[in-house]
């Protein structure tokens, strides 16, 4: 592959091109630990419960196959930009990759590594054919027109070909990327293979073969976790408020979700600021805000609070739906909130889910909470090979019943051996892929 470098068996939100401006974003501090520290540190707690042997967890820890790729983008103006560009593919023992493609000024190699391990264990954990996988390229979307996104992914693609496809890796969207992003690269993969191929990629408009209910589909899983996690204790959504902290792809949809079940939402963050209200936002004039303006920021709805303290704020339920490691030891510590249900992956690091578990918080775990998005990846996917699709009610009906049956799959489990729901989540999760690799055996 021209221009791509990697290692392979044993290496270790788009716009138009600019209506509006958005306002700068505010600087965070850097989490205590990285994203791929945390995903060792959950793998070797889960190894320790499991009793794996070294060799084991050795191979479950390193990616089956790295790619990097520099990114040449020519751009509007005529300048070339070099960027840089990775696929991971952690683990393929149950099946070919899966996992997204996140755009961002700031990925880096070790975040990709971090998030496919953690779709490893999701897939696994989901009972879906699929291994592990991740995406990114270093670009913010913001500040690149619709026509230097399309050059990007394309090129992207065309430096993949060899190592994608619907039997070997199969992309979806993630943070920056969309539907778009994925038709452009159904587009590039389809045209170079001389057919159209629309299972290459998920996530995708419905008009070149999406599945209904996937734009939809990470919130709704969420809401599922929140409801079968309060449920465990007795409560009743309609019983509780709610803190969402991220109003992107996953943030936004849960946030209505939530306030149509009936529980008061009361605080609402994005990158640019936060908005509370204790009695209760208005979710459907905020969403029109937002939508304005391509920020919480100014919503008359509510009191303007810092972004970064809304993970303190007194709710019951505290939804983070934005990155990771937003919940390191320090922000643990000040969380009142009685359920913390991750919406986004890694938004809590090892020292951050110590804190929460000795403080007694119940911790829905990201690999079970935001599954709702690979489970109907995987619908699509299904659907797409066998040209034949499903009403969203079908969907709709197929996401609950695979999310609540994996809740109670990981809170026996939890019970059962006196864990976390993360402890118990990975050690489904992990177990599962360790089998695969025994039960297909070593290679020659």
């Amino acid at each position: 592959m021209a221009g791509a470098t990697g290692t392979t068996g044993t290496g270790t939100t788009a716009t138009d091109g600019g209506t509006r401006t958005p306002p700068v974003p505010l600087t965070a501090p850097p989490p205590q630990a990285g994203p791929l520290e945390t995903a060792r540190a959950q793998l070797a707690s889960a190894v320790g419960i499991l009793g794996l042997d070294a060799g084991t967890a050795e191979m479950l820890g390193t990616s089956r196959r790295e790619i990097n790729v520099s990114v040449p983008l020519r751009r509007d103006d005529g300048t070339v930009e070099l960027l840089r560009g990775y696929r991971v593919q952690h683990n393929i023992s149950r099946g070919p990759g899966k996992g997204g493609l996140r755009y961002a000024a700031s990925v880096d190699l070790d975040e990709v590594r971090a998030l496919a391990m953690w779709m490893t264990w999701k897939c696994a954990l989901v009972q879906l054919p699929y291994g592990g996988a991740k995406g990114g390229v270093t670009i913010d979307p913001r500040a690149h027109s619709a026509a230097e996104l399309e050059r990007v992914t394309r090129r992207y693609t065309s430096e993949l070909m060899a190592v994608i496809g619907p039997e070997k890796d199969i992309m979806a969207p993630d943070v920056g990327t969309d539907e778009r992003t994925m038709a452009w690269i159904m587009d590039t993969y389809s045209v170079n293979m001389g057919f159209t191929i629309p299972a290459v990629v998920t996530g995708k408009p419905v008009d070149i073969g999406g599945s209904l209910g996937r734009a939809t589909a990470t919130s709704r899983g969420v809401v599922h976790a929140a409801r079968a996690a309060l449920a465990e204790e007795g409560v009743d959504l309609r019983e509780v408020s709610a803190v969402v902290q991220g109003f992107g792809k996953v943030g936004s949809h849960a946030t209505r979700f939530l306030a149509e079940a009936g529980t008061r939402v009361v605080a609402v963050s994005d990158q640019f600021g936060a908005v509370h209200a204790a009695d209760g936002l208005d979710v459907g004039a905020l969403a029109r805000h937002v939508a304005r303006e391509g920020t919480v920021v100014g919503f008359d709805g509510g009191d303007p609070v810092d972004r970064d303290t809304v993970l303190a704020l007194d709710a019951d339920l505290l939804v983070p739906a934005a990155v990771e490691g937003v919940l390191d030891e320090s922000a643990a510590r000040t969380v009142k909130a009685r359920w913390v249900v991750e919406g986004a992956n890694g938004p809590t690091t090892a020292g951050g889910d110590r804190v929460l578990a000795e403080r007694g918080v119940t911790v829905v775990p990201d690999i079970l909470a935001n599954a709702g998005g690979v489970v109907v990846s995987y619908f699509e996917w299904v659907q797409a090979n066998q040209a034949y699709w499903w009403t969203e009610e079908e969907i709709e009906q197929r996401l609950e019943r695979r999310m609540l049956e994996a809740y109670a799959d990981v809170a026996r489990t939890a019970r059962a051996e006196g864990l976390t729901l993360r402890d118990a989540a990975l050690t489904i999760g992990v177990r599962r892929v360790a089998d695969a690799h025994h039960i297909r055996g070593l290679y020659p």
